[in-house]
């Protein structure tokens, strides 16, 4: 059986794994679906429908699954699926999806997120990312794998941050921001690449170069997008292993709706 303090209130509707820890004074609603090993602290609320994967921390006074904030939600059945081994702090809020979009909120595995953070309506957050304290994503946000989001930043809807991209500090982002890109400011300004990143990822030498080519093509050299991502292209074959960092910046740029910052 789950270990559950007696305060706490589990519906009878919510499926909890054998190892699952659930603090005092925490709600668990209906539709809920928590796996093995993960911890609920205590008055954490937890909305139906979500799923909450394994071995994932959640720290006191956080609210998953709430129902999203957006007028045009009308009760449907929407969703938040969060994935393994995550580590939620104090105070977050993530909603759950609409049905203007895929209908589905969705966290990966093994994030950071820090206290006050909040997940708008149908965010896409990939695996590995640091959101720093009160990050705020708003509805249809997309987050990179391992990208960074410093704290007290706001990301407009709709925006798409790239893998590896990190956002300093109180940034406004109102455009995607490539990925390996560091960005920071209101307006929001690119400062260059997250070399220091991307070295503590185990990317070569070779390859973090190739990224600064990359960055030089689209920002300095006063090309056009497209002749930019013309240029990117033919760089292809140059690097061991890097034409995969170059079809995540070319997939990135082909996808984008709001423009690049620049």
């Amino acid at each position: 059986m789950a270990l559950i303090h007696p305060t706490a209130i589990v519906d009878p509707g919510a499926e909890l794994a054998a190892t699952v820890q659930v603090g005092p004074y925490a709600l668990i609603g209906a539709g809920v679906r928590i796996g093995e090993g993960t911890r609920i602290g205590g008055h954490c609320t937890l909305e139906g429908p979500m799923t909450l994967g394994r071995d994932n921390v959640v720290h006191p006074h956080a609210a998953l699954g709430c129902a999203p904030q957006d007028k045009k939600y009308a009760g449907e059945p929407t969703e938040l699926h969060i994935g393994d081994r995550n580590t939620i702090f104090q105070f977050c809020t993530f909603s759950r999806g609409t049905t203007q979009d895929a209908g589905v909120t969705r966290v990966g595995d093994d994030n950071w997120i820090m206290a006050y953070v909040h997940l708008a309506h149908d965010v896409q957050l990939g695996h590995h990312t640091i959101l720093a304290n009160n990050a705020t994503l708003a509805g249809h946000v997309h987050v990179g794998d391992w990208a960074i989001v410093g704290g007290l930043t706001g990301v407009h809807q709709f925006c798409k941050v790239g893998a590896h991209a990190i956002l300093g500090f109180q940034s406004h982002v109102s455009q995607d921001v490539p990925p390996f890109m560091t960005v920071s400011g209101n307006p929001l300004s690119v400062a260059g690449i997250n070399a220091e990143g991307l070295r503590r990822r185990g990317f070569s030498r070779e390859r973090i170069g190739l990224v600064k080519q990359m960055h030089k093509l689209l920002y300095r050299e006063g090309l056009t997008l497209e002749k930019a991502r013309e240029a990117i292209a033919a760089l292809k074959g140059m690097v061991e292993d890097g034409d995969a960092d170059i079809d995540t910046l070319l997939s990135f740029l082909a996808a984008s709706t709001r423009g690049i910052a620049r």
